[in-house]
């Protein structure tokens, strides 16, 4: 019997690259894009059963392709991965106009979820984070989306630039709020080795966020968000009532996985396994039929717990300890007694008879606090 969960596509191509990505992207070019679809769609037909709850094209800048590429793409998935009628279909967006002309292929090929990266609404931390789009061409890519008919409709923000400030991080949350969008994501700013943003901080320290304003911007994003009614469902992510990210929810419930494309991730069997990031390498593996190069590790008994616990406890509900129990064979507070009890000592976690989460200042170190549980003493 195959296992089932969520897919997830990896388009690596972008118009442009900004200085904070460390994700597998790549300056576009028609000849390496065109051979890029060929190599997914034989990893496609090479690919185990597997029947995919939900879908997540990512990047890179998936609507880097046109909209009917996209269309054809997602048709294939849906047929090959026995996708349900009405499942949730998610597509990564770079809000500039001219690469968001296709909302209504996107809508004929049954896409019903955007997912748009703004970063910020004021013009120059667009601009020192590299982004090709202007604060007022995310209104304009929103009417299109509405007018084609789309309403499961997400916005990513990045707290902590170089040169933010709580004021105009202030200015960034109620632009996003004006938009009345059921769905904002905001993310502190990783610094990433290898990045022109990791030299950029080497050379110059100063020009970037102290971790007392990053957590003074977190606040401001909680607070603002969840008083307009959002509700803060896992430490990034703020969502109405009915518009949580079904595929997102799936992997902080360490669920089952597939990644497509290069330097994708899958979760199946406790075994996880990511492909290489070497485009090359990756084309020519999946366009000669033969296993993608990679690295893989089998997580099991308590290895597989701990990572368990450290995603639930990122969500709102945190850790279940009745399917937690029968899932993994542990009783959670038993066995983690001794982080349990050290981090509730210092405010960061909760417990009641049926669950641990973290409260409100664990949020702010929850990295620390989760990663407790992967090696418990």
């Amino acid at each position: 019997m195959s296992e089932s969960g969520g897919l997830y596509v990896h388009l690596p191509f972008c118009p442009y690259i900004c200085p904070y990505c460390d994700f597998a992207k790549w300056p576009v070019r028609a000849s390496a894009a065109a051979t890029y679809l060929r190599a997914l769609d034989a990893e496609i037909g090479a690919a185990p059963e597997f029947a995919a709850k939900t879908v997540f094209l990512g990047g890179g800048t998936p609507n880097t392709y046109p909209s009917e590429t996209i269309g054809i793409l997602v048709e294939r998935l849906r047929a090959r991965f026995a996708t349900p009628e009405g499942a949730e279909i998610t597509i990564e967006l770079n809000p500039d106009p001219a690469l968001c002309e296709g909302f209504a292929a996107y809508r004929r090929a049954q896409i019903t979820r955007l997912s748009i990266g703004v970063q910020s609404f004021v013009a120059s931390e667009l601009k020192t984070l590299g982004r090709g789009h202007s604060p007022d061409d995310v209104g304009v890519v929103i009417r299109r989306a509405r007018d084609a008919g789309f309403e499961n409709i997400s916005l990513d923000l990045i707290f902590a630039a170089p040169g933010q400030t709580i004021e105009s991080w202030g200015r960034t949350l109620d632009a996003a709020l004006a938009l009345d969008l059921p769905h904002i994501s905001t993310y502190g700013l990783t610094i990433e080795a290898g990045t022109p943003y990791a030299a950029w901080q080497a050379r110059e320290p100063a020009a970037f966020s102290a971790q007392e304003l990053e957590a003074d911007l977190y606040a401001r994003a909680i607070d603002r968000l969840t008083s307009a009614g959002y509700e803060q469902y896992e430490i990034s992510n703020f969502a109405r009532p009915g518009f949580r990210s079904a595929h997102n929810a799936n992997y902080w419930a360490n669920g089952a996985y597939v990644g497509l494309g290069v330097g994708a991730a899958s979760y199946l069997g406790g075994v996880r396994a990511t492909h290489t990031r070497d485009l090359s390498a990756y084309c020519a593996a999946a366009l000669d039929g033969a296993a993608i190069p990679g690295e893989s590790e089998q997580l099991a008994g308590l290895a597989r717990a701990g990572e368990a616990a450290m995603l639930a406890l990122r969500t709102a509900e945190g850790v279940e300890l009745a399917p937690f129990a029968e899932r993994y064979g542990i009783d959670f507070v038993s066995y983690y007694a001794s982080p349990i009890g050290e981090m509730s000592e210092a405010g960061m976690l909760e417990t009641s008879p049926t669950h641990v989460r973290l409260t409100r200042r664990g949020r702010f170190l929850a990295n620390s606090v989760c990663a407790a549980f992967l090696s418990p003493t």
